[in-house]
């Protein structure tokens, strides 16, 4: 089984860019799908992205076309490359990993990282 260790989060301003970055560990990760998700104070962790073992993509329609979601797997990282950065994407973002489901359902992911925060000002 995989660890995921998330980095890349910070403060930017509206308009701005981060690339957010997991790192796994372990053999076998081109073999399971990765998602970014993500959790403002108060609420529920949402989807954001997630790449499939073969490349395919998803994205939650309130990123799409800004967020872009990659993947490296000699260097066994996911990439989450957000531009045109809006308040509202203030969050902890969380990677995720399973080897069998590749979807916006949070329930179904096996392994998760520890976070990382991303804030926003206006």
């Amino acid at each position: 089984q995989v660890q995921l260790v998330e980095s890349g989060g910070g403060l930017v301003q509206a308009g701005g860019s981060l690339r957010l970055s997991c790192a796994a560990s372990g053999r076998t990760f081109s073999r399971y799908a990765m998602g970014w998700f993500r959790q403002a104070p108060g609420k529920e962790r949402d989807f954001v992205a997630v790449i499939s073992w073969l490349g395919s993509t998803n994205y939650a329609d309130s990123v799409k076309g800004r967020f872009t979601i990659s993947r490296d797997n000699a260097k066994n990282t996911v990439y989450l490359q957000m531009n045109s950065l809006k308040p509202e994407d203030t969050a902890v973002y969380y990677c995720a990993a399973d080897n069998r489901y590749w979807g916006p359902d949070k329930r179904l992911y096996d392994v998760w990282g520890q976070g990382t925060q991303v804030t926003v000002s206006s």
